[in-house]
């Protein structure tokens, strides 16, 4: 009888390989295997860095390959208005859903309108006119009580760390913005520090509440189709990827590559194997007194999701078949707690 033997090692996270399907050259990210933290983030740099610069006004005829909702019509980020590519272009607006125009993710103003953040697709992109106007230059973040404005709301921060007026976006689109910031914090992570504005950035990087709240956009927010067909449709022009959105643990793997979740000893995962070989089954022992409704997705070595289930009791055995020998990444979410294992089957 043949018995499957597990290898378990806890990563912090699991930043070795885990990408989205997409159309990411071959050995595109090679340089960046294995790392993590700050030598992850140059990595990432020199690879996203140089990208081919599409000017401002081109911009118009991209969003019509990088920003088209099923319908047609301009996705908006700000707004559920129904634009018409070109017809509805901005001009002159007094109300939402008059035009769209291009909005900045990073405010302009905050590096001096320079080239080439001036004209990025990947952060410059189409939203309600007026709506962009009423977002201004102030930084992302939460408002609790804030004014509505399309999908987004306007008011003073109630995130910790900064109580300045932000802009907040709607849920469905906050992790898609924490991911264009990993990314403009890494391709411009050599010029950051000479960006005159904003909150959002501190000397080279991104300041300390803005990283912690986007880092929980992301958890909570994960990487649609929308935007892995984005970034495909981005990299037809500029010729460089958001690494953020291809691999989605490289967010805390440079930004908090030592995190673990609180009350950790209330949170270990125990892996067994039922030694039955024409099952192939793996046996999951979750404990978790703390953190209920826990979500845990396995992943295959290229990103493919194998197996993903809410668990809802404590000390809650789930029995996981039909898996071959291999290299599989288990990640367990649980409110604003993200942990990840790393999981080498061997038969």
């Amino acid at each position: 009888m043949k018995i499957k033997h597990i290898l378990l090692f806890i990563l912090n996270l699991p930043f070795s390989i885990l990408l989205i399907n997409g159309q990411i050259p071959a050995g595109y990210y090679n340089s960046a295997t294995g790392l993590q933290g700050e030598e992850l983030r140059d990595a990432l740099h020199n690879i996203i860095d140089d990208h081919d610069v599409v000017s401002y006004s081109d911009l118009w005829e991209v969003y019509e390959d990088t920003d088209k909702r099923q319908d047609g019509k301009v996705w908006d980020m700000y707004s559920d208005c129904d634009f018409t590519f070109g017809s509805d272009q901005c001009g002159s607006y007094s109300s939402i859903c008059d035009c769209y125009n291009r909005e900045h993710a990073v405010p302009q103003s905050w590096f001096n309108e320079a080239s080439p953040m001036v004209s990025d697709a990947f952060h410059v992109i189409p939203t309600d006119g007026k709506v962009n106007q009423y977002r201004s230059n102030f930084p992302f973040g939460e408002c609790n009580s804030g004014t509505t404005y399309g999908t987004g709301k306007l008011g003073s921060c109630t995130y910790p760390g900064y109580s300045g007026t932000v802009f907040e976006p709607a849920d469905e689109y906050k992790g898609d913005f924490a991911r264009i910031y990993f990314y403009m914090a890494t391709r411009y992570m050599d010029v950051i520090d000479n960006w005159p504005g904003g909150a959002s950035f501190s000397e080279d990087n991104l300041s300390n509440w803005t990283r912690i709240m986007m880092l929980e956009w992301h958890h909570n927010d994960p990487v649609s189709q929308k935007e892995i067909d984005r970034n495909n449709a981005v990299f037809a022009y500029q010729d460089n990827r958001n690494p953020y959105v291809d691999n989605p643990v490289w967010a805390d793997a440079v930004w908090d590559p030592d995190y673990v979740p609180n009350n950790l000893e209330e949170f270990q995962v125990f892996f067994s194997i039922t030694p039955i070989p024409a099952s192939d089954k793996i046996t999951v022992k979750i404990n978790h007194a703390y953190y209920t409704n826990t979500k845990i997705t396995i992943y295959d070595i290229s990103g493919r999701i194998k197996y993903s289930q809410f668990v809802q009791s404590t000390n809650e055995i789930i029995e996981i078949n039909d898996y071959l020998p291999g290299t599989y990444f288990i990640v367990l979410e649980s409110n604003s707690v993200f942990y990840s294992k790393k999981l080498v089957v061997i038969k």
